[in-house]
């Protein structure tokens, strides 16, 4: 992953909340969750959502589908990796890292 890619995921998940529908879609997998699903879940205005899902989908963080008449958001998961395998590219000394332990330093906090 280039450093733009990572900024531009890091831009899109900055805003409260368009990190709110990323990680309900995220909750979701596979099945994914349609705007109106969304729209109920967290009470933010079709516009407002659709701005969001085009922000979170121009930084290549979530998929959608056309099944019929509605569209599925899913989160990108190939993506997703990229980001964390770039976030700890460079972690504990390039030696790589024990992610339990990390949950567990992270879970005691």
């Amino acid at each position: 992953m280039k450093n733009t890619d990572a900024i531009q995921a890091f831009i899109a998940l900055g805003q409260e909340s368009r990190l709110n529908v990323f990680r309900l879609i995220v909750q979701k997998g596979d099945e994914g969750l349609t705007p109106s699903q969304i729209k109920e879940k967290l009470g933010i205005p079709s516009a407002t959502l659709s701005f969001h899902l085009k922000e979170l989908y121009q930084a290549n963080l979530i998929v959608v589908e056309r099944q019929s008449r509605h569209l599925i958001y899913r989160p990108n998961p190939k993506q997703l990796q990229s980001l964390l395998d770039f976030l700890l590219f460079n972690c504990c000394s390039g030696k790589g890292c024990d992610l339990p332990t990390l949950k567990t330093k992270k879970a005691s906090l």
